[in-house]
């Protein structure tokens, strides 16, 4: 077992626009691989199980230690972060392919900025002004603090996103993840100042009410967001200023 090579199938595209193929690779084995060092190897010698030369395999990573999302793929047909993905784990036999609800900009590497843009519709920062010294912050609640340190995990990485059914191509939904940030800035002092332009954004088409409660992102979430227990108390958020926040105005 300990000489077995580790043999991958990768599904390659070499444009945005082209059709995909699958190619495959072996690496030799060494204890303390994961797929991000496995792909390294590929790059250091870009031959594949045929003995054929071939362009280096294309993915995206940074910080190597699940911080910062940006290694997100399928592995074995689901969805996690390839920098914690230990071979000796999951595996020698591997099929790594791009994750589907976002545009492939090459191979294994997807754009992921409509995510982003989401982030900014829900307006997901709070709107304060650094350029003079405006004393200390509002302080916080020990139990929004701890409700909030949890949401403030996400790392846009994007796997609730693949899991969820209804954020798709047909769907206007715009995911778990930008969704649950609404409750993180609703919950700071500062951040609620806007909570009202959040919440109607959570009201409009794409919002909240797409949500299909089938609970696949909590169960992919590599920080254990609580995804689907904000969701719900979003839903009620919502539900409430719908029918007092409304008759303020």
């Amino acid at each position: 077992m300990s000489d077995k090579p580790i043999r991958l199938k990768i599904k390659r595209q070499n444009t945005p626009d082209s059709s995909p193929y699958w190619e495959e690779f072996s690496v030799p084995y060494t204890p303390g691989h994961n797929v991000i060092s496995v792909l390294m190897e590929i790059q250091k010698n870009p031959v594949n199980s045929r003995g054929e030369k071939t362009s280096p395999v294309v993915w995206e990573c940074n910080c190597l230690e699940e911080v910062c999302g940006a290694c997100t793929m399928l592995i074995n047909g689901g969805v996690r972060q390839a920098c914690s993905a230990l071979i000796d784990k999951i595996g020698r036999e591997l099929t790594l392919e791009p994750i589907t609800k976002f545009p492939v900009v090459r191979d294994l590497h997807v754009d992921r900025g409509k995510m982003f843009e989401a982030l900014k519709k829900v307006g997901a920062w709070i709107p304060i002004d650094g350029t003079y010294d405006m004393g200390e912050g509002p302080r916080m609640a020990p139990k929004d603090q701890e409700e909030g340190y949890r949401l403030a995990k996400c790392m846009t990485c994007g796997c609730c996103m693949e899991a969820c059914p209804q954020y798709n191509s047909r769907s206007s939904f715009i995911g778990p993840a930008p969704t649950v940030q609404v409750r993180l800035f609703n919950l700071h002092p500062t951040g609620a100042m806007n909570r009202s332009e959040r919440l109607e954004t959570l009201m409009e088409k794409g919002g909240i009410a797409e949500c299909g409660n089938a609970q696949n992102c909590v169960r992919v979430c590599p920080k254990e967001v609580p995804l689907t227990k904000t969701l719900a108390e979003l839903n009620k958020d919502v539900d409430l200023y719908a029918i007092f926040g409304m008759l303020k105005k």
